[in-house]
């Protein structure tokens, strides 16, 4: 249905002159008139009778003036819905325990005039093809991966750099230890069943054990954190990697440690992307945050990737 039609319909009916409807629409009388004609046509009923004063519904006409209102409501809601400023803005975190998911808790914090949606895709290829249909906002990711640029028309900004730790069981060789340096974890088997190829993660991760040496496996199914906890804290021999700022909870029983990394620190680049183009009034909002939470970055004593950009 014809929704301008629609609405020269109830301007008509609202005015009882086709003359004064033309001139609240801003068009001819002519324009309404054949307005009007072809929704009577699609309807297939007459919606008005000429009078002396102006025009008159008929009873089809009556019947059918809330229906046209609702119909007018219904279009605004939905326009509405998704115009900037009035729709929530809507952020990709990657998983709900880790840095990102903390970031956008704080930026709420911060700014709880603001609606938001969050969102959880699988890797930086998802997210970016969100990003440029305008299905999300933004998101963070590690940017960009080795041969494999971003398009020119998304923007990022690294916001958080996030120190690794050594996750163990109690029995592990390394379960007293304060700190441990790179060089101490050779030869040790640090396990990470969710490194999955073509990922940025494992991206990250590969030039990790290239760089020092490390043994990293990603052997067997990826159940969820809480089997890879449950198999550290049984397993002397296993260790794994988590970050400063990721969310991890076990049973008392368990007796994990979460071990500073060290010499250099390894730390995972967080970036901010977005499309260049996006008019959201909360995008700026938020980048800004995140501009005044930001850690130092490419410091001494931390490692990052080469293809890493700096800041």
């Amino acid at each position: 249905m014809d929704l301008g039609a629609v609405r020269t319909f109830v301007a008509v009916a609202e005015a009882g002159q086709f003359q004064k409807a033309a001139a609240d629409l801003s068009i001819s009388q002519q324009a309404v008139s054949k307005r009007v004609a072809a929704l009577e046509r699609a309807l297939g009923v007459r919606l008005f009778t000429r009078a002396p004063r102006g025009a008159e519904l008929t009873i089809d006409g009556q019947a059918f003036l809330p229906h046209a209102r609702e119909l007018l409501r219904a279009a605004e809601r939905a326009s509405a819905s998704v115009r900037p400023g009035h729709r929530p803005l809507r952020v990709d975190v990657i998983a709900s325990r880790v840095a990102p998911s903390a970031l956008m808790r704080d930026f709420h914090r911060a700014h709880p005039e603001t609606d938001l949606d969050v969102v959880m895709l699988s890797d930086v290829d998802t997210a970016v093809a969100a990003i440029r249909s305008g299905a999300i906002d933004a998101s963070f990711r590690a940017v960009a991966m080795p041969g494999h640029p971003l398009p020119e028309d998304i923007e990022s900004v690294r916001v958080l750099d996030e120190p690794h730790q050594l996750l163990t069981g109690p029995a592990h060789a390394l379960a007293d230890a304060r700190s441990v340096t790179l060089a101490e974890l050779t030869g040790h088997r640090i396990w990470m069943p969710g490194l999955v190829p073509g990922t940025e993660w494992t991206a990250y991760y590969d030039d990790l054990v290239a760089e020092f040496g490390l043994t990293v496996e990603a052997t067997g199914p990826n159940f969820g954190s809480d089997a890879l906890l449950d198999t550290i804290a049984d397993t002397p021999a296993l260790a794994t990697f988590t970050t400063a700022r990721t969310r991890l909870v076990w049973p008392p029983d368990h007796d994990l440690r979460r071990i500073p990394v060290t010499d250099p620190t390894p730390v995972y680049p967080h970036s901010l992307l977005w499309h260049r183009d996006n008019p959201h009034p909360a995008l700026p909002a938020l980048r800004t945050h995140l501009a005044g939470t930001a850690t130092d970055q490419d410091t001494d004593g931390t490692w990052v990737p080469s293809w890493v950009t700096p800041r």
